[in-house]
């Protein structure tokens, strides 16, 4: 899904809708309750959408890490415990 799906949904999770070429300009609402989301409320919404999706790229390498660390402090590697079938 991409960005401007992402930020509609985000805006208007019951929408039904259709674009092309990721142009607000071409937004065909099939569905929507209340008023169309404008540009400048769309845009904001993609880059909340960028800055969630960097936090959550975040906490994953951050819960690897600590994963890693437990597992270095038992004296093991992902990789033993792949070997495990684990």
């Amino acid at each position: 899904m991409n960005n401007l799906s992402k930020a509609i949904r985000k805006l208007k999770p019951n929408s039904e809708f259709s674009f092309i070429a990721d142009d607000y300009s071409t937004i065909k609402w099939d569905i929507l309750e209340g008023e169309a989301p404008t540009q400048a409320e769309i845009d904001a919404a993609i880059e909340q959408v960028k800055a969630d999706e960097a936090q959550a790229e975040i906490d994953r390498a951050a819960k690897k890490a600590e994963a890693e660390a437990k597992l270095a402090a038992l004296g093991l590697t992902a990789d033993d415990l792949k070997a495990l079938g684990l």
